[in-house]
């Protein structure tokens, strides 16, 4: 059976399809480099709220709409997110630290990921995290992702 309005509404979905905005990549490789200094160092800024005890700080890191892996069930949104990690904030010493590795930014520069090990405070390794960074104004970095993997204690 063909109708016409449904073929009419199909034709104007495509052409909106079409006209889908995908992000111009960075110019250069410098600028791309210089993206990922930039989450770098907002990576490291983030881990300093843990070690200073700064949990207003930690949360100003967070995006609006960030989903952090803790524990059997992700927390949605800034709000959950604040208080699942208000407990990790509660005492004296940090319960654990964490530094980035790696950093990779899409060409875009729109989302960026980064990766590293998680300490305790005896400085044993007892995790790997990765986080996805997503450029929110120019220079403001905030994480929607987070995910942390308990390190694997085996032996080879």
């Amino acid at each position: 059976m063909n109708h016409p309005r449904i073929a009419a509404l199909a034709a104007a979905f495509a052409t909106l399809a079409g006209c889908a905005s995908v992000p111009a990549p960075i110019a250069s490789a410098q600028g791309l480099a210089a993206l990922r200094e930039q989450v770098f160092a907002t990576e490291r800024a983030f881990a300093r709220t843990m070690a200073e005890r700064d949990f207003a700080a930690f949360t100003s890191f967070v995006s609006e709409e960030a989903v952090f892996f803790t524990g059997p069930t992700p927390l949605r949104g800034k709000a959950q997110v604040a208080a699942g990690w208000k407990r990790f904030f509660e005492k004296k010493e940090a319960p654990f630290r964490w530094e980035p590795a790696e950093v990779e930014v899409l060409d875009s520069g729109s989302l960026a990921l980064s990766s590293g090990p998680v300490h305790d405070p005896a400085g044993k390794q007892i995790a790997t995290f990765t986080s996805v960074w997503r450029q929110e104004a120019p220079g403001v970095w905030r994480i929607v992702l987070d995910k942390g993997d308990a390190a694997c204690d085996c032996a080879k």
